[in-house]
């Protein structure tokens, strides 16, 4: 009898450039494609609504281009150490691969499987598939990790060309008797009572097909205006390949690859960069998501939580154009423009002065692309408290943001139109009085004693 290899599928729903399933065909046995929802092992976080929606849409079409191929997807829910071991018992298994994952939590319950399971004699073999430089390969002169991201970037840029795309293969080989799977829709990640999803079904084509077609037209169509036009949330001039590369239906190599050989780069491949700086900086501080990077920063004097701004900011009704377009383009389409996200983090932390942290929660459950580290990561850059971070005192004005990247309103006229009636609402903040209060408070964390 064939002993067959799992692929345990995680954020990297594809079938091209997967380093973990080209070895388990190398190994010349059937391969059983495997997808562990796991939500309840220690530290793992859940995931927030649009996420769910965005995976159920994403497995569905990994196990249609499986299932074309002749193989199959498993669906298993529970702690992936169990429900991995019972895989291999089921199957017989004789190997088992994946492709690497850089969070805390991820990296401890990784770790722990590949030792019992090499220790009971299945081989097992992890892969770079998600970054294009591993964080222990990107080290500063004096052998520690990078805090600023110009160096960073550099630094990386001096290491080989990362690797070319694998190709897709044309084959799966599955095995004679499919597992028990679990049914897809009994994991209800798609919203029902109330279906909110509308807008993200109008916005969105999740599946690997799908990402491969908006790399193609973005370079073709959209490149060139790149550089001048991506700071305004109205020119169509981003890629919005950030969903694409968080649920890993296109890897970063091949993004990579296909932007130089489209004679296309520089700014464009920077963000790649700045993605790998928020990767490296979570593998190197695993609570990003809930401590200051900043130690400084646990001093910083936030009043008591007022739940009616937040709930204004939530939902787009802070009398702000800028911020109000930004917050409903996120709630209808579980995105929002990056200039944008900036202005509206910028007013919540320090025009609210509400924690940073409860913005990057109620933007991990609305947006599509919220991931592990960039979501923390660029919360704390915002705030001050991160990596390379903007300067507390640099106070996103959303007034002169829209008159400088949507100088004919556009923007907030198809999110907002209220702003541009006779009648528009009135802030529920004063700017200029709430930046000086934020710029108090912060100048009181500096003065305060430190033990």
């Amino acid at each position: 009898m064939p002993s067959p290899s799992i692929v345990w599928f995680r954020d990297d729903l594809r079938l091209a450039d997967n380093p973990a399933l080209r070895a388990a065909l190398d190994r010349g046995e059937p391969v059983i494609g495997l997808y562990v929802l796991d939500e309840v092992s220690p530290g793992i976080r859940p995931l927030g609504g649009a996420a769910r929606w965005w995976l159920h849409h994403s497995l569905s079409s990994l196990a249609e281009r499986l299932a074309e191929r002749g193989g199959t997807l498993v669906l298993r829910r529970g702690p992936a150490d169990r429900i991995i071991r019972e895989t291999v018992a089921d199957a017989s298994a004789a190997a088992v691969f994946w492709n690497r994952r850089y969070g805390g939590p991820e990296r401890e319950v990784d770790a722990a499987l590949k030792a019992s399971l090499r220790e009971d004699g299945v081989e097992v073999a992890s892969f770079a598939g998600s970054l294009l430089f591993e964080p222990w390969t990107v080290k500063t002169g004096a052998g520690t990790h990078f805090s600023v991201y110009t160096p960073f970037w550099r630094a990386c840029l001096a290491l080989p060309t990362p690797r070319a795309p694998l190709p897709e293969p044309r084959e799966v080989a599955g095995v004679r008797h499919p597992l028990a799977s679990d049914d897809l829709n009994e994991w209800d990640l798609l919203p029902r009572d109330p279906d909110w999803a509308g807008g993200l079904r109008e916005t969105w084509e999740p599946g690997e097909p799908a990402a491969r077609r908006r790399l193609r037209e973005f370079l073709t169509h959209d490149i060139g205006a790149y550089d001048r036009a991506r700071d305004e949330p109205s020119a169509g001039a981003t890629s919005l390949m950030s969903p694409r590369l968080r649920w890993g239906e296109v890897s970063p190599h091949t993004v990579w690859h296909e932007t130089i050989a489209a004679g296309a780069g520089g700014r464009y491949l920077s963000e790649l960069g700045w993605r790998e700086f928020a990767w490296h900086t979570l593998f190197h501080f695993p609570e990003l998501a809930t401590r200051n990077l900043r130690a400084e920063f646990d001093g910083f004097p936030w009043p008591r939580l007022a739940p009616t701004r937040l709930a204004a900011w939530q939902h787009g009704r802070t009398g702000v154009a800028l911020v109000d377009a930004g917050m409903k383009e996120l709630w209808h389409t579980g995105y929002m423009h990056n200039r944008v996200r900036m202005v509206a983090a910028s007013f919540l932390v320090k025009n609210l002065i509400i924690d940073w942290r409860r913005g990057e929660e109620w933007f991990w459950d609305t947006l599509v692309d919220a991931d592990a580290a960039n979501n923390p990561f660029n919360w704390q850059w915002v705030a001050g408290s991160g990596a390379d971070a903007a300067p507390y005192f640099r106070v996103f004005n959303p007034e002169l943001q829209a008159k400088k990247f949507d100088a004919d309103g556009h923007y907030v006229r198809q999110w907002a139109p209220e702003h541009l009636s006779e009648d528009p609402p009135e802030p529920i903040v004063d700017l200029r009085e709430t930046r000086q209060a934020a710029l108090a408070a912060y100048d009181a964390m500096k003065r305060a004693p430190r033990d």
